[in-house]
């Protein structure tokens, strides 16, 4: 059936950005389509006997949340081939996009965790179509070199004549029209302290490209960063999330003199967050893999007696930790996993080390579900939850969640 083309109504949406549809009662996992729609589609992958994956060829019956893409050069009017990935809820109302995220995030907690929730996915500041909003973007150098972005679900570089959802100076500076041999991507990067860079590099290379200290700012605070560092990537979202990993610590419950902790803890934005709310007194440590991070990390962090930067594997230093005297009786753990999540171990050696509460960051939603479920099966329980919309035009969301022991 590869290659096959066939009507299908879209049912619901699943995680990753793709819809759901039946053909002739096998499941149909549909992309660029919208819950509601009749589509025209055509098979892409049959691998698996229990579903197909398909990509839409053109829409039967649109969705009243239908609207022109915000990328021309990813619209259901191309190609599937030749649509620009990068931005697969481009063809959606802004609210609406929200609202399928909110679906996605609901049904993770209560199918993986049971847990039931009634969490909304909020706006932040930004344009009102959800353009306009990232400061770093990494774009792909074809064979001509020629530049621009994978096609969806390919290697497949698309040469493209906007990049609509970068920032207006990371669009500014973006080279369209410009050849890169001998390059595989550009990074073009805009801090909100720094000058803004274009970076060309070289992803067979093996050594790490050299160093270079660029800076973020959050309010009025400082941080250092390197330009290909991890740093948020929307221009309002380290501030969102600064904001609201305050809000979702209980305050009844936080002790500035016990082990607090930020694990996988980048160049220290949240373990700065903490110690922005609760002050002077208050000891942190932040553990990360990546060394010129936590050198990166320990700058930021100077300005707290109490705190320090480790580097180190976050599960390879909770092993550390097992089997001595040390317990975090007391002490907040502020966790921001990658998008895999923290995971069994990870949550075995949180657990064993008794900490007062965990202010879970997650930015995939089917990975906060199977944590909260393993927190949940040792004694945990979900307090509060947020979600934000940091990606506009895609599928992803940010969470953040509260869990304290229950009873």
């Amino acid at each position: 059936m590869l290659g096959a083309e066939f009507e299908v109504d879209v049912t619901n949406i699943a995680h990753g950005g793709i819809s759901v549809a039946r053909h002739e009662g096998r499941v149909v996992f549909v992309a660029d389509a919208i819950p509601g729609e009749r589509v025209l589609v055509r098979v892409t992958d049959d691998a698996k006997k229990s579903f197909w994956r398909a990509e839409t060829v053109s829409v039967v019956s649109p969705s009243e949340h239908r609207q022109p893409h915000v990328w021309a050069e990813a619209s259901v009017d191309r190609a599937p081939e030749r649509r620009a990935g990068g931005a697969e809820f481009g063809h959606i109302a802004p609210g609406h996009q929200r609202e399928l995220k909110r679906q996605v995030l609901a049904d993770a907690l209560q199918r993986m965790a049971g847990v039931d929730s009634d969490v909304r996915v909020e706006a932040i500041d930004g344009e009102p179509d959800g353009t306009g909003w990232r400061t770093r973007l990494r774009l792909h150098v074809a064979k001509d070199g020629t530049l621009g972005p994978f096609a969806a679900r390919s290697h497949t570089v698309i040469p493209v004549d906007s990049v609509p959802l970068a920032s207006p100076e990371v669009a500014r500076l973006t080279p369209l029209d410009e050849r890169f041999n001998g390059a595989t991507h550009v990074d073009i990067v805009a801090p909100s302290g720094s000058n803004a860079f274009v970076l060309a590099g070289d992803s067979t290379s093996k050594g790490r490209p050299k160093p270079h200290r660029v800076t973020e700012l959050v309010g009025e605070r400082e941080f250092a960063v390197d330009v290909r560092g991890f740093w948020q990537v929307h221009h309002g979202a380290a501030q969102t999330l600064t904001s609201a990993v305050q809000d979702a610590i209980d305050g009844d419950l936080f002790d500035p003199r016990a082990s607090n902790h930020d694990l996988y803890g980048g160049v220290g934005l949240l373990a700065a967050a903490v110690a922005d709310r609760f002050g002077p007194t208050t000891r942190i440590t932040t553990v990360e893999s990546d060394a010129l991070a936590t050198d990166h990390a320990a700058s930021n962090l100077v300005e707290w007696l109490g705190s320090q930067a480790v580097t180190s594997r976050v599960d390879r230093y909770l092993q550390g930790l097992r089997g001595s005297a040390t317990s975090w009786r007391g002490a907040t753990v502020v966790l921001d996993p990658p998008r895999s999540g923290a995971g069994k171990e990870v949550v075995d050696h949180l657990v064993g080390l008794e900490p007062a509460q965990i202010v879970y960051v997650a930015c995939d939603p089917v990975a906060l579900a199977r944590d909260v479920a393993l927190l949940r099966e040792r004694g945990w329980e979900l307090s509060r939850l947020r979600a934000f919309d940091l990606f506009p035009n895609t599928h992803h969301v940010e969470a953040v969640a509260t869990l304290v022991p229950a009873g």
